[in-house]
């Protein structure tokens, strides 16, 4: 499967001042809503140490065959191939991010982890907020989830980073059910941080983990998935959060092994796309339907545009605007 076109550009960068008012005054947690898993993975440093994220052996092997191991983790371990400014102009607005301190660095320093590490993360909040700088009613979810080799002061520095690089764009914690764009734009919020670690507490900007439940199928199998992905969203909670239906699959070491040479986009992603894109068209946002839906490389369907579509189906044709 070739990268197509759609999606790619900034044909979505301003799709969410672009929405029918009577969407702009709904909560958020009943709109649909693109986003990528592990989002930050468009990058890796093979010239670094394997990642504490890492199982022993998967650090053993690295060590014993270095250079063809670090290849082999490359393939398996990048889920994402464009950067956040290209997935920004694509409409994604939800971002899985996995973070983590560098054993044997003397500095604070923190970078974004899937097996191999990649970018500094203060790199990364800035392309973000260089963005919502310039589309000011475009809003974000960073959710911090995962945060390896940190220690107080580590999480302190991150926290504190989260609030210099964005300042009053953070969004102050409140009832879920008030987010709407409208109150966001009024506010002149523009990202909402969740932070699934204690160090968070008393923080008002930083929004505790169980506010953005997501359920992980982790499965091989697109039939298992989308039984998964109807059975979470069936138990999404009525009240108090949002909700995300990662529509991924997770290789096992045996799928890592038989698919070696090929990795993740050519052995499991690509040849179950259109099966999984089907299940995304046939969602329905609102009350008991889809709020946030996560892929892998989003450029390689017309992902972001599928998704964000799926709004029009809360509006009646008097509502629609034009297009």
């Amino acid at each position: 499967m070739k990268t197509r076109p759609a999606g790619i550009g900034n044909s979505h960068a301003d799709w969410m001042g672009s929405l029918s008012p009577k969407l702009t005054a709904m909560p958020l947690k009943y709109l649909a809503v693109p986003g990528s898993h592990d989002s930050f993975t468009f990058w890796v440093d093979v010239q670094a140490p394997v990642g504490p994220d890492q199982k022993a052996f998967v650090k053993y092997l690295a060590t014993i065959f270095r250079h063809m191991a670090k290849k082999v983790m490359v393939k398996w371990s990048m889920t994402q191939n464009l950067t956040f400014k290209e997935q920004l102009d694509a409409g994604i607005r939800y971002f899985d991010l996995r973070v983590s301190s560098k054993p044997g660095e003397h500095s604070k320093e923190i970078y974004f982890i899937h097996g191999l590490f990649g970018h500094k993360v203060r790199d990364g909040l800035s392309d973000i907020n260089s963005f919502l700088n310039v589309h000011k009613k475009e809003v974000v979810f960073l959710d911090f989830n995962h945060h390896y080799a940190m220690d107080a002061e580590h999480h302190t520095y991150l926290i504190s980073m989260l609030q210099e690089v964005f300042g009053s764009k953070l969004c102050c914690i409140t009832i879920v059910e008030d987010v709407t764009l409208d109150y966001l734009w009024e506010k002149k919020y523009q990202v909402l941080v969740f932070y699934h670690h204690t160090s968070a507490e008393g923080c008002p900007v930083m929004w505790p983990g169980n506010k953005i439940p997501a359920p992980w199928a982790n499965t091989t199998e697109p039939v298992k998935l989308i039984q998964f992905l109807e059975t979470t969203l069936s138990e999404r909670a009525k009240r108090g959060s949002f909700h995300v239906s990662q529509a991924i699959l997770t290789p096992r070491i045996q799928t890592v092994a038989t698919g070696l040479v090929w990795g993740l986009r050519n052995y499991l992603v690509e040849k179950n796309l259109p099966t999984i894109m089907t299940w995304v068209e046939a969602q329905k946002p609102g009350v008991d339907g889809v709020n946030i839906i996560t892929s892998d490389f989003v450029e390689l369907t017309d992902f972001a545009n599928t998704v964000i579509k799926l709004n029009n189906l809360l509006l009646s044709d008097h509502d629609r605007k034009p297009t």
